[in-house]
């Protein structure tokens, strides 16, 4: 069984930076797809980045590309979110979720078939 530990959130000022950290236990292949997902209050879950486990491919949304990188240390199965010019509307907590690498939208929430519990994550202007 796959679990998944958020671990890194914080109350930041905008312009900061932050990285997320998330330790993967129980993948039992490399084909997965490890990725960040983001949910605000009272708006809908929302797709940040994906890395596949091999790490050669990568997507972000278009809200954060430029500002946000997302990577992965196999020898520690963690994935990392490292966040750079924070904006208030960065504001949310934040999720780590893998899926089996297969043709399908990395952004699609529904193919995600394990949740981390979630960190807060909150940028003051």
């Amino acid at each position: 069984q796959v679990q998944l530990v958020e671990s890194g959130g914080g109350l930041v000022q905008a312009g900061d930076s932050l990285r997320l950290s998330c330790a993967a236990s129980g993948l039992a292949s490399s084909t997965y797809v490890v990725g960040w997902f983001r949910q605000a209050p009272g708006k809908e879950r929302e797709f940040v980045a994906a890395i596949t486990w091999s790490g050669y491919s990568t997507r972000y949304a278009d809200s954060v590309k430029g500002r946000f990188t997302i990577s992965r240390d196999n020898t520690k199965n963690t994935v990392f979110l490292q966040m750079t010019s924070l904006k208030p509307e960065d504001t949310a907590v934040y999720y780590c979720a893998c899926r089996p690498n297969f043709d399908g939208s990395w952004s699609a929430s529904w193919y995600y078939t394990s949740w981390g519990q979630g960190t807060q994550v909150t940028v003051s202007s």
